[in-house]
């Protein structure tokens, strides 16, 4: 663990102090990496205020960087915030409001074939990108990783896995290996690890660069950590429920693979021209142990438990170590903020904003905008209707339930949303009301099911 952390500690050491170095000076453009969790609870990380959880390498990274503490999922579940941070755009408008399933009567998305992802942007900038972990837009041809820009793919396409060592869906294998179906032994946060510390392996000495997407199906269900790290739990954190001790340790291993994904960026050589970003795809789900701190509720829900989430930016010389923002950011910014790091110009318009000016201390916030939130789903609990937010500055509007009234809350005076404020300022919730109606609109100019030839 020593020399893992070491590695961190260099970040730390390269990171620009308390003056910013302008973005643009140098003559080769940065690699990158990417890391989502899966279902990573807002007050799951040692840093955002566990107390029953070590994540050091985690820790280390968010203290290397820019830390954001109003960072939000455009979703609060999984394959809608994926299509955001690969297009830049609101995953309704991608085709993808809702969760892609392998059943395909329970399945909400269909990836727009004329959707630009962010490997095919940096291509014209020479970068080679890889996808490593859980892709989750598309099962088949034409919405399989190779096909949508990445020139590498090791990982598994599907929803969920029903076993981390088994790495099936239903009884089908989903895990592949560029276009080939691969069976490999081990549980999947460790060959996430491992296939992402080799291919860093392989860019050693390479002149291009690279982006590598490293999404971790960690912690998502089934909560299945190795039984040696849930031991390890039990005997540290006494009274712990069985439970929360199995996310504990499914966490805790995910974070000492992002710290084994670090060191061998030391190792070879990549790390001083590095960019970092780490997030999650939503919040944590209650019901599976996890802890979103004192945010209201978790996964699937439209409070804000279910969409903010740990995220952090680290750049050696560009971002300052130890630094924060309060700005509110949403996954779809990851896509503008790395073009405008590797100086990849793109023409066709999208939501995102880059973040790059509040890393590099250009800027202190972003300018005013709304920010939507849009999820469809089935079942008797949604019925195949859509649930919806929309924040504007402190002001947030939500449909939680297609079955239950709007609310109206006041973040900054209300951030546990106890208070819905809609009978005593109608004035707000009609013009929030207004603005979320035409986003949905606009999102319904794309279909979001196969359509048959």
């Amino acid at each position: 663990m020593v020399s893992i952390l070491n590695a961190f500690a260099l970040f730390a050491a390269l990171a620009c102090p308390a003056t910013a170095v302008a973005v643009g000076d140098d003559k080769s453009n940065p690699n990158v990496i990417v890391i989502m969790a899966d279902d990573l609870g807002y007050g799951d990380l040692g840093c955002y205020g566990a107390t029953d959880l070590k994540s050091p390498n985690i820790d280390a990274l968010v203290a290397a960087g820019m830390r954001f503490d109003f960072a939000y999922a455009n979703c609060p579940v999984c394959s809608p915030s994926r299509a955001s941070l690969m297009t830049g755009r609101y995953p309704e408008t991608v085709g993808v409001p809702g969760v892609i399933r392998t059943d395909s009567e329970n399945s909400w998305g269909f990836l727009d074939s004329h959707a630009i992802l962010l490997p095919r942007i940096l291509k014209r900038s020479g970068y080679q990108s890889a996808l490593v972990g859980k892709w989750h837009l598309g099962l088949e041809s034409p919405n399989r990783p190779n096909e949508r820009g990445f020139d590498f793919f090791h990982g598994f396409l599907a929803d969920m896995m029903d076993d981390y060592y088994t790495h099936r869906r239903h009884d089908i294998e989903y895990m592949h290996r560029d276009e080939t179906v691969i069976d490999v032994e081990g549980h999947a946060t460790d060959l996430f690890t491992e296939w992402s510390c080799d291919f860093l392996k392989t860019r050693e000495g390479k002149t291009e660069p690279f982006f590598l997407c490293l999404t971790y199906n960690a912690p998502h269900t089934p909560i299945q950590p190795p039984q040696d790290w849930l031991k390890k739990v039990k005997q540290r954190e006494s009274g712990i429920s069985e439970k929360r001790a199995k996310l504990v340790a499914l966490i805790e291993h995910m974070d000492q693979g992002v710290g084994q994904v670090i060191e061998t960026l030391r190792n070879t050589g990549l790390q001083e021209n590095t960019l970092v970003i780490f997030t999650s795809d939503n919040g944590g789900q209650l019901d599976a142990g996890a802890n979103n701190g004192t945010l209201r509720d978790g996964k699937q829900s439209m409070y804000e438990g279910g969409i903010r989430v740990p995220t952090c930016v680290v750049w050696p010389g560009k971002i300052r170590a130890g630094s924060r923002s309060d700005t509110r950011i949403m996954t779809m910014d990851i896509f503008p903020t790395i073009c405008a790091a590797a100086n990849t110009r793109f023409e066709h318009p999208i939501d995102g904003v880059s973040l790059l000016p509040i890393l590099t201390g250009q800027a202190e916030s972003l300018e005013p905008r709304d920010l939507f939130f849009h999820r469809r789903e089935g079942g008797t609990r949604y019925g195949g209707l859509i649930i919806n937010a929309v924040i504007r500055g402190d002001w947030k509007l939500l449909q939680n339930s297609p079955f239950e009234p709007q609310q109206l809350f006041n973040l900054a005076d209300d951030p546990a949303e106890s208070t819905d404020l809609k009978q005593k300022n109608n004035k707000k919730f009609l013009e929030l009301a207004n603005a979320l109606r035409a986003q949905v609109q606009r999102g319904g100019q794309v279909p979001w099911q196969k359509l048959e030839k």
